[in-house]
């Protein structure tokens, strides 16, 4: 079979860039190898989001580009694929009718079948069906083309939360749980490769087993122990949680299992009570802070980072001033901050009492200003200590530096006489805190 080549742009979330990576891998199976620039492919496919208007608007500017290129090159075929796929269908084709495939996360597993069908028919084809009973299927991936000391596993996609806000169960359905066995056989196969650390993805893991696969009667708990025990193992993430869901057997594991790193993403959204209710989320402030302060009891030196949306509809100056509060009680280590923009089927796009655009930006800016200090002072606490550093690579630095990640995800830079390998383990000691990242030096070498 002539080998062809593939080009592949992600937007948006992890869950997105594991979907990308079990793309490429499914299409190598079909001599599709991987291109660094989009005019050297003979395939395309832009995998999309849309859970914010920037992330949206970025992927319908690509498309235009690519159009250029299917302009001059007929033989092209460009894909379309996530959750822009997904909520907009068959407009995409009319829109943009050089577009060849159309398709939503659930159809990622049939992509070499689509690709086929579209050149020999030649005709647009669109795969966006949102099937209750869909399964993820079993996959072991090849990791001859990735970056090999970690990796993503998904353990579930799609919501049942309907936050007001969100489009995700729209655009990725409802909760489906992954099949316990077929989780542990990939991780057990990826170990087997030589990945040292494994993140686990869903976009509320915190309720896997509950929409089960396959009759099992298993819990996100009992999955982080099993996976645990496998041995080859060193480190252990997930995301997403949603506060509403955290139960105090998985704070526990926190405290039981060495794998499992000290950090933890739990979104917050706002720090008022009354715009969490209108955004659906089931949770009060008094409650998230609760729960707050038993991961910190069940692991004093855990990292918390979080989401938070600015200008929610309604949201008035004491809503956010509760949000700054919260900044100052939780002091988190990171937060990943937007302003709220209306999104298709959202029911929160009805409202109508919006809080003006000059309003959400200075909000925004006020909000990231204090963030970045708290942040910085997270980081000067771990000045004089010594933590044991996980190698990602050679550093963006000039000379000999290296980048590697703490257990509680802070990036270190730090220099070395010797040639590392990526996942390799090193005990380092800080010595400076930037904004971005800390500086140490290799404890014995």
């Amino acid at each position: 079979m002539k080998t062809k080549h593939l080009f592949i742009e992600t937007f948006g979330c992890q869950m997105n860039e594991r979907d990308s990576e079990i793309m490429a891998q499914l299409l190598g199976g079909h001599s599709y190898l991987p291109c660094p620039a989009p005019e050297q492919a003979d395939l395309i496919v832009i995998n999309t989001c849309s859970i914010r208007g920037k992330a949206a608007q970025k992927a319908y500017s690509s498309f235009g580009r690519y159009r250029k290129l299917k302009a001059k090159n007929p033989e092209l075929i460009i894909v379309v694929a996530g959750c822009v796929a997904q909520q907009d269908g068959e407009a995409l084709l009319e829109r943009m009718p050089y577009i060849d495939i159309v398709m939503g996360p659930q159809a990622i597993y049939t992509l070499p079948s689509l690709v086929a069908k579209a050149r020999a028919e030649r005709t647009g084809l669109v795969a966006t069906d949102l099937k209750p009973d869909f399964v993820i299927p079993p996959f072991l991936p090849n990791l001859a083309d990735a970056t090999p000391h970690k990796r993503f596993v998904t353990i579930m996609q799609g919501c049942d939360n309907f936050c007001t806000y969100c489009v995700v169960p729209y655009t990725r359905g409802r909760e489906i749980s992954r099949d316990f066995n077929e989780i542990l056989d990939e991780v057990r196969h990826l170990l087997g490769q030589g990945v040292r650390e494994i993140t686990l993805l869903g976009q509320n893991v915190n309720s896997y087993g509950r929409q089960r696969s396959g009759g099992q009667e298993r819990t996100f708990p009992e999955l982080l122990r099993a996976v645990a025990q496998i041995p080859g193992l060193a480190r252990l993430r997930f995301t997403t949680s949603n506060p509403k869901d955290l139960s105090e057997e998985l704070m526990r594991c926190f405290a039981e299992l060495p794998q499992l790193c000290p950090h933890f993403h739990l979104p917050v959204q706002s720090g008022s009570n009354s715009v969490l209710k209108r955004m659906n989320r089931k949770y009060t402030i008094e409650a998230y802070l609760e729960k707050v302060e038993k991961l910190r009891f069940y692991c004093p030196g855990i990292a918390l980072t979080t989401d938070i949306i600015v200008g929610f509809p309604g949201e008035a100056e004491a809503d956010f001033e509760a949000t700054m509060k919260l900044l100052e009680t939780v002091r988190y280590h990171g937060a990943f901050s937007f302003k709220y923009s209306d999104r298709p089927n959202a029911r929160s796009a009805e409202f109508s009492d919006k809080v003006e655009e000059e309003v959400k930006a200075e909000r925004l800016a006020r909000l990231q200003a204090r963030q970045d200090e708290i942040s910085l002072a997270r980081k000067q606490e771990d000045v004089g200590r010594v933590f044991e550093v996980m190698v990602e690579g050679r550093s963006k630095a000039a000379g000999s530096q290296w980048s590697g990640r703490t257990g509680s995800n802070q990036i270190v830079n730090f220099k070395s006489r010797k040639e590392l390998r990526p996942g390799q383990m090193l005990m380092v000691v800080i010595e400076e805190a930037c904004q971005n990242s800390l500086r140490g030096s290799i404890v014995k070498e």
